[in-house]
């Protein structure tokens, strides 16, 4: 309800509401801006034009209207791209697409019917672990990871084409979480490897894998975020690793690890979990892979002899020299030799029970880890001068090493005490795990 006063001209008028309401005004009408009107029109008229020539007929056309509006839903117009793998090569770089549709062929997922020990010492098979794995020659031998196939009383292997066989064991390296199997089967497309050492950080990778062991054959991509990444497993194996963020999760060990070219560099092998309560933040974008250069010649020694062969073998069991003992008795860093296995190279090159190595020709040794990778620059019957610390003095040996027992699945046994971790690893709360 109003009340107003009629004494004043219309445009004059003021309108108060009762005491309860606001006061309102009544502006007069403004004028229309006819020029901007105009201005507006033709800025329109040169869209529309602009539109018809640039191809916006074309979507028109393509659009579906909607009955009773004037709203339109536009259909794509591109052409979808073909893939031809038959023009695929290594020797340009590929689309990520690229690499999957020329390698997805070559990727296989395992599965695997295990044998366990029960709590009273038996034996009992049951439960199944899925990883994946990647056809090396045409003839069947593929390599997976060797925790992926341990304890195995059978091995399947599936194709994305929906292919399975039955697969048997060649043999593994369980140190280097590496395994060959073999499928009865001709004709396969196998893999190109690469060269892990011509990475970079920032390269961008891909992984083909079979994560969860129920999402076959999925892609995914990320970058090399470090190369020569020391880690230490959950079992105290210490390994060399390429660091991806590349996605890895359950059964993804064992697949490929691709670089732009379509060639591996990689087996993934593992990843960075927490190991605290469910409340704890998950952590994401720390994967790992084995780089394919440090077993490029273990996969053939174990194709050829079922076993690997060529593996530096000295026949000590170390353990790593306590920082308190360097620090307390000004010891050296490096390995503390526990014992010496007789008739092994090293009885034979004259190293001791007591001896610590610190170096390994030109290479500092202050722990197990770091002379286990000092040892990959060799293999059986190569020749090195350990330098050593005994009883104060130093001294070198020339050492000729062994080859590889063939009985023994680990050549060199873990530190008996191992209170020192490598620069760059990771322990507790966190755990590197890896993944079947």
């Amino acid at each position: 309800m109003y009340y107003s006063n009629y004494n004043r001209s219309p445009d004059e008028r003021d309108y108060i509401e009762a005491p309860s309401f606001r006061v309102h005004k009544e502006e007069p009408p403004k004028k229309k801006n006819h020029f901007a009107v105009k201005i507006t029109a033709a800025c329109l008229t040169c869209a529309l034009v602009g539109g018809l020539a640039g191809g916006g007929i074309i979507l028109a056309a393509n659009g579906q209207r909607l009955a009773g509006s004037s709203t339109t839903i536009y259909d794509a117009t591109h052409t979808p791209t073909v893939l031809n793998v038959s023009n695929i090569t290594s020797d340009k770089q590929l689309t990520l697409s690229e690499v999957y549709a020329a390698n997805v062929g070559s990727t296989v997922g395992i599965t695997t019917e295990l044998v366990t020990t029960n709590s009273w010492g038996q034996q009992v098979a049951g439960g199944a672990a899925a990883g994946s794995g990647f056809v090396i020659t045409q003839d069947g031998y593929i390599v997976t990871n060797y925790h992926v196939i341990k304890s195995a009383q059978s091995i399947k292997v599936s194709f994305v084409d929906g292919k399975t066989y039955n697969a048997v064991l060649v043999g593994g390296e369980e140190e280097s979480d590496l395994a060959v199997i073999k499928i009865d089967a001709t004709d396969l497309t196998p893999v190109k490897l690469g060269d892990s050492s011509a990475l970079t950080v920032g390269e961008q990778v891909a992984a083909i894998g079979n994560p969860l062991g129920e999402l076959t054959y999925t892609l995914t991509s990320g970058y090399v975020s470090a190369l020569n990444r020391p880690i230490t497993m959950e079992n105290s194996v210490a390994m060399n690793m390429i660091q991806t963020d590349t996605a890895i999760n359950n059964g993804n060990s064992g697949g490929p690890l691709f670089n732009l070219y379509g060639e591996v560099v990689g087996i993934t092998s593992a990843k960075l979990s927490n190991q605290n309560s469910s409340a704890s933040a998950t952590i994401e974008g720390l994967g790992f892979a084995i780089p394919i250069n440090d077993v490029k010649g273990m996969i053939t020694d174990i194709i050829e002899h079922g076993y690997v062969t060529n593996k530096a073998f000295m026949g000590i069991v170390p353990s790593n020299v306590s920082e308190e003992a360097v620090q307390r008795y000004g010891i050296s860093q490096g390995v503390y030799i526990e014992s010496v296995e007789e008739g092994s190279a090293a009885e034979k090159a004259g190293i001791q029970q007591g001896d610590i190595i610190t170096h390994v020709g030109e290479t500092q040794i202050t722990s197990y880890y770091e002379l286990k990778i000092a040892l990959r620059n060799y293999k059986a019957g190569d020749t090195a001068v350990l330098t050593l610390e005994r009883s104060g003095s130093e001294l070198q040996a020339e050492i000729t090493f062994d080859e590889v027992p063939k009985t023994e699945e680990t050549p060199v046994q873990e530190p008996q005490q191992d209170t020192s971790y490598p620069n760059g690893g990771f322990y507790w709360p966190y755990g590197f795990y890896p993944f079947g």
